[in-house]
């Protein structure tokens, strides 16, 4: 089974129709399952059905995962053996009949206009760290773009003179515009902190970390934590967060849905669409807290 997993994930790279993280993720889960196989003296993944595979979820709800985890963990599953049937390597999918769990949606996490403030304010321009991480929440926020999007930035991507991003990813190439406070953060990082925190001038990583090469998501991660403490936050956020703050205040401030649609790169509306609901639920608890008639 293992020569399957290998054959699998380097048609996923290959094709490019999944994310680097999406890739990883998925051969994690694959080998996971394939593990939960052998322990049941399964070596030959024809030999599994749709038993096997719903003893699998149950193991799975039975120690504790979450319906989104398991959802996921399935569609990992289903996907590889769509992958095995395709390549004349199976003659049934044990997964073809069975259905997703069903998972609640949460609402997105949004900061409110003040909170944004906040956190954009802690990062000190007295050194290029502080420099450096001023520009990253700044353009984050402006743009709405996925952290993995921000990470993979180079250098030329960016037109501080016309006020735009390049965003590449998996789906293609959009261009978002900047705004006046993300281009003026962009240009004091590259003007004055950039070149010297570089290991070698050839690097074209437009964020990098102390030791001078491209910063790291688990990196990010770390920096959003930081300021997020200091600005007393309580709430737990995370680099989508400013995502999603983005998004939605884009939209409560009259922005239309294909608009936002083509900044965030969503294939679907429908993927925009949680945003407008989240405004529509704000005017109508402010609606429900103000109006004297309203209850």
């Amino acid at each position: 089974m293992n020569s399957y997993i290998c054959d699998y994930a380097d048609f996923m790279k290959n094709t490019g129709r999944k994310s680097v993280n999406t890739v990883e993720s998925y051969t994690r889960d694959i080998i996971q399952y394939t593990k939960f196989l052998t322990d049941l003296g399964i070596t030959d993944i024809k030999n599994t059905t749709k038993t096997t595979v719903t003893a699998y979820i149950t193991e799975l709800h039975n120690k504790g995962r979450s319906n989104a985890t398991v959802s996921r963990m399935l569609a990992a599953v289903r996907s590889f053996y769509v992958f095995l049937m395709e390549n004349g390597k199976i003659s049934d999918d044990p997964t073809a009949e069975l259905s997703m769990p069903h998972i609640e949606k949460k609402p997105p996490m949004v900061l409110s206009g003040d909170e944004i403030e906040l956190l954009l304010s802690q990062p000190k321009l007295t050194d290029s760290i502080g420099i450096r991480d001023k520009a990253m929440l700044e353009l984050l926020y402006a743009t709405g773009i996925r952290v993995s999007e921000l990470i993979g930035l180079d250098v030329t991507a960016i037109d501080l003179t016309r006020g735009f991003v390049r965003c590449k990813n998996n789906r293609g190439e959009r261009t978002i515009p900047l705004g006046a406070k993300a281009v003026d953060a962009l240009r004091i990082y590259t003007g004055k902190a950039r070149m010297g925190m570089l290991a070698i001038e050839s690097e074209q990583a437009l964020f990098v970390n102390r030791n001078g090469s491209r910063i790291s998501r688990q990196g990010f991660w770390k920096i959003i934590k930081k300021y997020k403490e200091s600005a007393g936050i309580k709430q737990d956020i995370t680099p989508h967060s400013l995502r999603h703050s983005f998004a939605a205040h884009l939209i409560e401030n009259g922005a239309d849905l294909e608009s936002l649609r083509a900044m965030m790169g969503h294939a679907d509306i429908s993927s925009t669409q949680i945003y407008e609901a989240f405004v529509n639920d704000k005017i109508r608890n402010v609606y429900n807290k103000t109006h004297p008639r309203a209850v």
